[in-house]
C-alpha cells in the first residue's frame, strides 16, 4: 500500500458516513445528528428517549428515512462494484453490466409483472424484483451462452456485441410492450428511471446480503483481475483460466446489478463514474478498488437520493434523471479523453 493510501481511505470512509447522515437527516422534516443517534439508540438498543421526544420523529427517520438512505447506499455499492467488474474483464472504461443486457432483461420481466397483474402466492411484495432479477441474469446468461457458440475463446468484443444486440432486441420487446399498456405507461416509465421510495426493512435486508455475498466472492479474484488488465496472452501464460474467471465474474457482476435493478429500478452511470473516480485517486489494484468503488458509489447514490427528494420538494424527482445529469458528461469526458490518448 502507497504512502498516504490509509489517510485516504480513513477520509473516504468519513465522507461517507456524512453523506449518509445527512440523507437521513434532510428532508421536510430535519433532523438533527443528535435526535439521529437518540433514535437509533432506543431502536437499537432500547435506551429510553426523552418524555417530550416527538414520536412522529421516530417513524420518520426509522421506517422512511434510514432504511431508504440504507437501499440507496447498497444500491450504489452493488452497482459500482458490478461497473468495477465488467470494465477489468472487458477492458473497456465504458463498459458495464448494462451492456450485456442485465438493465434490459430486468426492465422486461418487471414490465410483465406490472401489465399482468400477477403476484406469487406466498411472496407477493417480492412479485416484481423476482421477476426483474430472474429475467436480467437470463438475458446475461444469454448473452454469454450466445457468445461462447460463435466465439469458444469468448473474446471481450464478441461478448460486447452479443451484448449490445441482445439488449437492443429486448428495449424493442419493452417499447412494444409499453406501447400496448397505455393504462401503464405511468408506472413503466417512473420505475425504469429508478426510485427508492416506499420500500422498507425487508427489501434493505435482502440487498444488504446479495450485495456483501457478492462483494466477498468478487474479492477472491482480484489477483485473477490485475492480472488480466495485461492481456488474455500473459494472463493464461500465468495460469488463469481466462474463459471460466470471466464466466464467473461476468456472472456474479450480472447478480449483483440484475438483483439492485429488480428492487430499485433501472439507475444509470453509478457503474461508469465509481471505478473511474477510485481507479483517479488509489491506482489499478483491485484489491483497493472493488471495495474502494463499492464505498464511493454508494455515498453517490445515497447522495442523489437526497438531492431527487428534496431539490423539488414535495414533489420528486427519479434517482435514475439525477444520476444522469451527471453520468453524460462524465460518460463523454471518458470517451473523448480515451480518444484523444489514442
Amino acid at each position: 500500500m502507497k504512502k498516504g493510501t490509509g489517510g485516504k481511505i480513513l477520509l473516504s470512509a468519513a465522507a461517507a458516513v456524512v453523506i449518509l447522515a445527512a440523507a437521513v437527516g434532510i428532508g421536510s422534516v430535519s433532523l438533527s445528528p443528535s435526535e439521529i443517534l437518540e433514535i437509533l439508540g432506543h431502536k437499537l438498543f432500547g435506551r429510553a428517549l426523552p418524555e417530550d421526544f416527538d414520536p412522529i420523529r421516530v417513524s420518520i427517520l426509522w421506517e422512511i428515512r434510514l432504511p431508504r438512505s440504507l437501499l440507496a447506499f447498497l444500491a450504489g455499492a452493488a452497482l459500482a462494484a458490478s461497473g468495477t467488474v465488467m470494465q477489468s474483464v472487458l477492458k473497456n472504461p465504458l463498459a458495464s453490466s448494462y451492456t450485456l443486457g442485465v438493465s434490459s432483461g430486468a426492465s422486461l420481466g418487471a414490465a410483465a409483472v406490472i401489465v399482468s397483474g400477477v403476484t406469487l402466492p406466498v411472496l407477493q411484495m417480492f412479485t416484481l424484483p423476482l421477476a426483474g432479477f430472474a429475467s436480467g441474469l437470463a438475458t446475461v446468461f444469454l448473452a454469454l451462452g450466445f457468445a461462447s457458440r460463435i466465439d469458444r475463446k469468448m473474446e471481450n468484443q464478441t461478448v460486447i456485441l452479443v451484448g449490445m444486440v441482445l439488449s437492443l432486441f429486448v428495449n424493442a420487446l419493452l417499447t412494444t410492450l409499453t406501447s400496448l399498456s397505455r393504462e401503464h405507461l405511468q408506472q413503466l416509465t417512473f420505475w425504469q428511471m429508478g426510485s427508492f421510495s416506499g420500500h422498507g426493512w425487508p427489501y434493505v435486508g435482502i440487498l444488504a446480503v446479495v450485495t456483501a455475498v457478492g462483494l466477498l466472492a468478487l474479492c477472491c479474484f482480484t489477483r485473477e483481475m490485475d492480472i488480466m488488465t495485461f492481456g488474455e496472452e500473459q494472463a493464461q501464460a500465468v495460469g488463469v483460466n481466462i474463459k471460466r474467471v470471466k464466466f464467473i465474474l461476468i456472472a456474479l457482476a450480472a447478480l449483483l446489478t440484475g438483483t439492485t435493478v429488480s428492487f430499485v429500478g433501472v439507475i444509470g452511470f453509478v457503474d461508469l463514474i465509481a471505478p473511474h473516480v477510485v481507479r483517479k485517486v488509489f491506482g489499478s489494484s483491485h484489491r483497493l478498488v472493488l471495495p474502494l468503488s463499492a464505498l464511493f458509489g454508494g455515498a453517490f447514490m445515497a447522495l442523489a437520493d437526497l438531492i431527487s427528494r428534496t431539490v423539488i420538494s414535495p414533489s420528486e424527482l427519479p434517482v435514475g434523471a439525477v444520476t444522469a445529469l451527471v453520468g453524460a458528461p462524465f460518460f463523454a469526458y471518458v470517451y473523448f479523453s480515451r480518444r484523444k490518448k489514442s
